[in-house]
């Protein structure tokens, strides 16, 4: 998918392998410091800048490097036009202050620091990893800052990333892979913003000036809308002030408005798309949760069970070792603000499309029916809780979980009670959420081949 830097990162969704907590965190202008008795729990410092941004900071000192993350609540679920956010997040490094794109790169290049943007449904993001040696800190947050509060948007830098973005969009005609999951969250979600393509449309693409950047960079790149998570070898007195230069000129503005909540599927919906390829993409799903979601830990531990857990799962074992029917089925939740999609897919030769489909949404309908037995739910468990540790044993893995604790305003400990929350869930609990939550008959299904029509 990534074709060019254009394109890093602006898939619907950013799916974590830890992704909520469950209740939200109330954070104030106070400092707070949480200390972890958990050998895989960070400390997390956290504080709002003078102009209201929310700073998350964790100490590491073992090896010379910072990692930055600042979020923004700017992803395409906020645009207008399609495209505006995406547009908006590439063009910061292609031009800022007195620099072109050549020389804010060629700055980043001497001192072995590296920038990134992404661009998300919930969040746009800008990234920067550099060492904490001061000459070689001092050049990468001066070339940071003078990206992230002086980006000039010339009109020829959106002409030539339009062209980019136009050309990914004609690719995505033609990959069925690309078409099923445009089909699946407009059919999931409807007129509600997360159905939107972060790409955009090709006729709203080619609308966008350099006036749309401009405004939305003012209305949704201001410190209240913003969190800055901070991880390595710099103290607290420092880390303030790399907060204050990183956002410090950038006015205070205000925090993004609540989206309007995802609507429930009321019926079942099927959509086909006929496209000559070899094999039948399949995607089937409707809205599943919310970040700081009351029923995740059980919605996540069941969903390992039947479809998350590779070979372990019950859709691999239904669909690929009993039946032969695809290489690869799966099954996972995206959660966002509000509710992500719930997701289920495989591709499958065309021929046994239709087969496919039946016995996937029967292997969904009697895990909704029962739950999991005891040794599966144990055997998730142990998966999960033993591969905790490698999820945050780097610097890099652990700003991208303060960004995403600090976005979502999870509580502090989060990673340090993630464990104990799965070892408490329970089959019954898991039963209980799946039977309230997920609805077999209620599902959008989404088929993309040769010879669909009609299924």
């Amino acid at each position: 998918m990534k074709k060019t830097k254009l394109i890093h990162g602006i898939t619907r969704t950013l799916v974590l392998m830890l992704s909520v907590g469950l209740v939200a965190c109330n954070h104030d202008s106070t400092s707070t410091t949480i200390n972890s008795n958990n050998e895989h729990g960070p400390d997390i410092q956290t504080w709002q800048t003078s102009n209201g941004a929310k700073v998350i900071f964790v100490q590491s000192p073992q090896l010379p490097m910072l990692d930055v993350r600042v979020v923004f609540d700017a992803g395409s679920a906020r645009d207008d036009l399609g495209g505006v956010a995406l547009l908006t997040n590439s063009l910061l490094d292609q031009g800022a202050g007195t620099l072109n794109a050549d020389q804010i790169a060629e700055r980043f290049d001497s001192i072995g620091a590296v920038v990134g943007n992404d661009s998300l449904s919930d969040m746009a993001v800008v990234s920067l990893r550099s060492l904490t040696q001061a000459d070689i800190l001092a050049k990468a947050l001066d070339t940071f800052t003078t990206v992230l509060q002086q980006p000039r948007f010339a009109a020829a830098d959106l002409d030539r990333l339009r062209k980019q973005v136009l050309s990914s969009l004609e690719a995505q005609e033609q990959s069925p892979g690309d078409i099923a999951e445009n089909l699946f969250y407009t059919g999931i979600y409807g007129g509600h913003p997360y159905a939107s393509r972060p790409l955009g449309t090709t006729a709203s693409v080619r609308k966008i000036a350099v006036k749309d950047i401009q405004s939305f960079y003012k209305k949704y790149y201001v410190a209240k809308n913003a969190v800055i998570a901070m991880v390595g070898a710099v103290d607290r007195q420092q880390a303030e002030a790399i907060a204050n230069q990183v956002v410090g000129k950038l006015p205070a503005g205000e925090h993004a408005s609540k989206l309007r909540p995802v609507m429930a599927l009321a019926d079942a919906r099927h959509v086909a798309r006929q496209f000559p390829s070899k094999q039948t993409h399949i995607l089937v799903g409707q809205p599943g949760m919310s970040r700081i979601d009351p029923d995740y830990f059980s919605l996540y531990v069941g969903n390992y069970v039947l479809g998350g857990g590779g070979f372990g799962s019950r859709i691999m074992k239904e669909v690929r070792e009993k039946r032969g029917l695809a290489y690869s089925s799966y099954s996972y939740f995206a959660p966002m603000s509000d509710l992500g999609p719930f997701i289920m897919g495989l591709q499958t030769k065309n021929g046994q499309a239709s087969e496919a489909r039946d016995v996937l949404m029967q292997t969904v309908r009697d895990f909704v029916k029962s739950g999991p037995t005891a040794e599966e739910l144990q055997h998730a468990k142990n998966s999960i809780t033993g591969g905790f540790a490698l999820r945050v044993d780097s610097n890099r893995e652990i700003v991208e979980y303060m960004a995403m604790i600090g976005f979502y305003n999870l509580p502090l400990d989060y990673l340090q009670g993630f464990n104990k929350k799965i070892e408490a869930v329970t089959a019954e609990q898991i039963k209980d959420a799946f039977q309230r939550r997920i609805h077999p008959d209620q599902m959008v299904t989404v088929m993309v081949g040769d010879g669909v029509e009609g299924k």
